[in-house]
């Protein structure tokens, strides 16, 4: 057994624990389930009307540990259908998955029982829990839907961690303390970076002065970065035809997570606007680049042709799961499309792995992992597409030097991938660029009996056409893939390779990842306010707006701090800002033509020559320190 399997095997045994515990203080509790999680576990409880809150995990932990000493081990039992349900009574929950679990009362099902508590379950436990599972702590209580469906009720869930040994488990609590103080939703509050507004909708960003000022700074980057490597960019309507989306099959894989345009009531008699319910948000940006390519004949001459937009798309992610910046439902992403020959395609994506690397140094993001997604077991695209897209990205991986790891069948539907992801300050990974093969809008096929079936499940497509047939019509005359061609040296028409790529993924992710990863301290050069010059007293203040003015002609954003308040409170105040330099001004200062500079960090840096301190701004700008 590996590291991994005996963790989940700790923490799955600890989950168990917690249910005993829960079910020792609070008799009436329907549990439901408790799985191990990446760097812990959880169990979902309904509680009834029982109210619970954080201040009760201590007694549950309590309990936990009192219960403890009687678990000598797990052992296994198994029950038929009736019986396992019997041990459950007036629990939905549990009938739902005893249900799942068997075959007409025939199959049996697997109990496990440890000290007085038994529950059903498949498996994974440690020998002498007595002595493992001594290293846990309860962490927090959030809501969460059986089996994740917001139609179902809310239930309680309890998370907690555990971990082998007391050092490791200190480690981890000490790190959730500095990710706590990270939260990059507290920092944006604290710091005036970016608000949600029920009247704006959840999971829809409002970009406040300072973070929208970073923010513009890394787009044009991004944008310079991109044009000395060969990109060209474009803009794209935020709303398109569904027809488009049922031809790149977004549509049917996408439904519940794209939103409509919405209707409006109409006088009788009134004409109608030209838009109906067939046009939609954009979920995605890619079908609209297929349409720019194909705006006219493209010779082999002219590939690759490397297409970028920093394009907004709209999905509708469920209430529950919105999270800060980290997961929304309108979000820019840095979407580029590669259309290239085949014998382009390893060099392509050379380049795009070079680039992602020189961006992700630039952030100061280290321990780059790629991650290589293989042919899953449902796909388009013929056996030689994948193998040959595969060996693209392997050779590519391989001659870039890159350490890559193989997640075998985790490729999406259309094609293989690389995903990048990066080590934050606190050492934790996140998932930001890919590179995606893609088999299906490039090409053009029939659409298939199986395909129909899919589309006609849907209710929208029941809304619309009403009959199968009238869908299957529609369907047939439309067709799948928009047939984006070339025109090859001997004057034939082939096949594009066509890539997809993000390097930074969305760039209200981005946002939250990288205030988590600078804790607020943005580098001076994306710092939303660099400089404070801070006046001692009144009469500084003439001399104060000077320096500024000079700082302001060489695009350094500083600001004058002119309040009726105390050196120190102001010092205090900026400090807590997060602005990575005060320029403190006084007599002597004015007298030398200097400024007293001190740092965000406390670091007093001394009296600098005005045009000295500008100087050596610009430089640390320059080098994007």
């Amino acid at each position: 057994m590996n590291n991994k399997d005996y963790l989940n095997n700790l923490r799955h045994s600890t989950a168990h624990l917690l249910a005993a515990a829960v079910m020792e203080l609070y008799p009436t509790t329907k549990r439901t389930i408790g799985p191990p999680i990446e760097n812990g576990f959880y169990y979902d409880f309904d509680f009834g009307d029982v109210k619970i809150s954080n201040t009760d995990l201590a007694k549950i932990e309590k309990k936990m540990r009192e219960l403890l000493p009687s678990w000598l081990g797990f052992e296994r039992h198994e029950l038929t259908s009736d019986e396992a349900k019997r041990e459950y009574p007036n629990n939905p929950y549990k009938h739902e998955l005893i249900d799942e679990f068997s075959e007409s009362g025939k199959k049996k099902i697997s109990f496990y029982k440890s000290g007085s508590y038994w529950d059903l379950c498949k498996g994974g436990h440690v020998d002498n829990p007595k002595e493992t599972l001594k290293h846990f702590k309860l962490l927090k209580l959030a809501g969460a839907y059986w089996r994740g469906d917001e139609k179902n009720k809310m239930l309680t869930r309890i998370y907690g961690t555990s971990f082998p040994t007391q050092e490791e488990l200190d480690k981890y609590l000490l790190s959730l303390e500095e990710a706590e103080k990270r939260d990059h939703r507290k920092l944006g509050q604290e710091l005036d970076l970016f608000s949600t507004n029920p009247l704006t909708g959840p999971g829809l960003i409002l970009w406040h002065p300072k973070l929208a000022t970073t923010r513009n700074i890394v787009e044009q980057f991004w944008k310079d970065e991109h044009y000395k490597h060969g990109y060209q960019l474009v803009n794209t309507p935020h709303i398109a035809s569904m027809d488009m989306f049922v031809l790149s099959r977004h549509l049917s894989k996408y439904i519940n997570s794209m939103f409509p345009i919405m209707l409006h009531d109409f006088i009788e008699g009134e004409s109608k606007p030209d838009y109906t319910q067939d046009e939609v948000l954009k979920p995605m940006n890619c079908p609209n680049h297929i349409q720019i390519y194909k705006s006219r004949q493209r010779s082999y001459r002219e590939l690759p042709i490397r297409m970028g937009e920093l394009g907004t798309v709209y999905r509708y992610e469920r209430a529950g799961v919105l999270h800060g910046l980290t997961r929304v439902r309108g979000f820019t992403q840095d979407d580029t499309h590669i259309f290239c020959t085949p014998n382009q395609a390893v060099e392509e994506v050379k380049g795009v792995i070079r680039l992602t690397r020189h961006f992700y140094k630039i952030f100061g993001f280290t321990g780059y992992q790629a991650y290589i997604a293989t042919r899953p077991k449902k796909y388009l695209g013929s056996i030689e597409m994948w193998n040959f897209a595969e060996n693209a990205l392997k050779k590519a991986a391989e001659e870039e030097r890159i350490d890559y790891k193989i997640d075998e069948g985790e490729g999406v539907f259309y094609g293989p991938k690389i995903d990048s992801k990066v080590k934050d300050s606190l050492g934790r990974e996140w998932q930001l660029g890919t590179i995606q093969f893609d088999f299906n809008q490039p090409s053009r096929a029939e659409t298939t009996e199986e395909e129909i079936d899919e589309f006609w499940q849907l209710k929208t497509f029941q809304h619309k056409f009403k009959t199968r047939e009238n869908a299957a019509n529609y369907l047939k005359k439309l067709g799948r893939g928009f047939d984006v061609k070339y025109i090859n040296k001997e004057g034939k028409e082939d096949q594009v390779i066509m890539i997809h790529r993000t390097i930074l993924g969305s760039m209200e992710r981005f946002f939250g990842v990288l205030i988590e990863h600078y804790g607020g301290k943005f580098p001076l050069w994306l710092s939303p306010t660099q400089v404070v010059l801070i006046p001692i007293a009144d009469r500084h203040i003439p001399y104060a707006q000077k320096v500024k003015d000079m700082l302001k002609k060489h695009n350094i954003r500083a600001e004058l701090d002119d309040r009726p308040e105390k050196m120190q409170g102001k010092i205090r105040d900026t400090t807590l800002q997060k602005v990575p330099f005060m320029g403190i001004i006084g007599d002597k200062e004015i007298e030398s033509d200097e400024v007293s500079v001190r740092t965000r960090e406390g670091q007093d840096l001394g009296k600098l020559k005005t045009a000295a301190f500008v100087e050596k701004l610009v430089k640390d700008i320059e080098k994007k320190l």
